[in-house]
């Protein structure tokens, strides 16, 4: 046999061994929901029964990943909800029915309306564990001016945090249209992690590197999982 038809049989071979790219190369198509609404503190109850059915029903649609709800810590009913599905595609057919039924639940309960922005994955890293009841979690916008560097500066922090003791989970989320817009999803196990956290060097050195790019204050809020 010819030497070069060996080696390109050799290449199809071994490339049908691998198989498709890795997962480390591949691109996450993952569509992630970022929502905010404020609920009246005294309905807080049958708001997060409406969080719960619409969770229930989203979990038997194909595509769906998960639905996450925060509620901010000290601020009763100021819910931000996290969906992840496995793209856009499967997004977009997701129910309307539950979709309706849930926006018809907050209605006459809500005190600000629902307000929904599309992701994608800038940074993701393994899906969370099931957190503790000491756990704290952030979600932060971040906005910047038209800035190259910003992407790559948030995808350090991550990094870093992540390597963190009582790190439980470290995510970025960069806006669809606006790529300069991103969400910052973190969890630690406890408030000292937390602490601990804000006062690393790493975390120091984002927010002087941040500063002088950011297109309006850094906006962090600190909420409990609701289960």
């Amino acid at each position: 046999m010819p030497r070069l038809l060996c080696l390109l049989l050799s290449t199809f071979v071994v490339s049908s061994t691998l198989g498709p790219q890795s997962g480390a190369d591949a691109p996450d198509t993952a569509f992630h929901a970022v929502s905010y609404v404020d609920i009246m503190p005294s309905s807080r109850t049958p708001a997060v029964a409406a969080f719960r059915q619409l969770r229930d029903a989203s979990r038997k649609q194909d595509g769906f990943v998960r639905l996450e709800l925060f509620e901010q810590i000290g601020r009763p009913g100021h819910f931000a909800v996290i969906e992840t599905w496995r793209d856009q595609k499967a997004f977009d057919a997701r129910e309307a029915a539950a979709q309706k039924q849930f926006l018809d639940a907050l209605r006459p309960i809500r005190v600000s309306d629902y307000d929904q922005r599309p992701y994608k994955t800038l940074t993701v890293g393994p899906a969370p564990p099931a957190s503790n009841s000491q756990a704290i979690s952030v979600v932060a916008h971040v906005d910047t001016v038209a800035a190259p560097q910003a992407p790559a500066l948030l995808k350090r922090l991550a990094e870093a945090s992540r390597r963190e003791d009582g790190n439980v989970r470290f995510d970025v989320l960069q806006h669809m249209m606006r790529a300069n817009h991103f969400t910052v999803v973190e969890t630690w196990q406890s408030q000292k992690a937390l602490d601990a956290h804000a006062a690393a060097a790493h975390t120091k050195q984002y927010r002087d590197e941040l500063q002088p790019m950011s297109g309006s204050p850094l906006d962090e809020r600190v909420y409990k999982a609701v289960e």
